[in-house]
């Protein structure tokens, strides 16, 4: 039961914060001393760091953004999710402008949830190869 819980919270903020932009499901999902140790180096890593992600990155720059998950493993208090953001490329990205092609960004996460709420999260993706395409189109 509480796996599946844990995997309802992951999607949940799949498809509410980073899809749809809802600032109220991310503050109920984020604890206030969560961790993101994906966060680049010297750069924040609590709960503003993803929020800036999608706030202030790729949701100005990827018209049509969307989350689809492919897998979510849950167990103890980890949910392993492997999913797929994409848009099109319609604003700055990363010091790009706008080129109107597809974007498509292959993400591997881990998500520690204690309560309901994302405490820590640790994460692979493919944005650096998805800049490269861009730059060379």
């Amino acid at each position: 039961m509480a796996h599946e819980r844990n995997k309802q919270v992951v999607s949940s903020f799949n498809v509410q914060v980073i899809q749809n932009g809802r600032r109220d499901v991310f503050e109920a999902l984020m604890a206030d001393d969560f961790v993101n140790h994906s966060a680049p180096a010297g750069a924040p890593n609590g709960p503003m760091s993803m929020w800036n992600t999608f706030d202030q990155v790729l949701r100005p720059a990827l018209a049509g953004l969307t989350v689809t998950i492919h897998d979510q493993i849950a167990e103890g208090d980890k949910v392993v999710t492997r999913k797929t953001i994409s848009g099109v490329h319609v604003g700055p990205l990363m010091g790009i402008p706008a080129t109107g092609k597809p974007v498509t960004i292959d993400v591997i996460d881990v998500v520690r949830v204690t309560d309901g709420r994302y405490a820590e999260h640790w994460g692979l993706n493919t944005l650096a190869a998805a800049l490269n395409q861009l730059r060379q189109s």
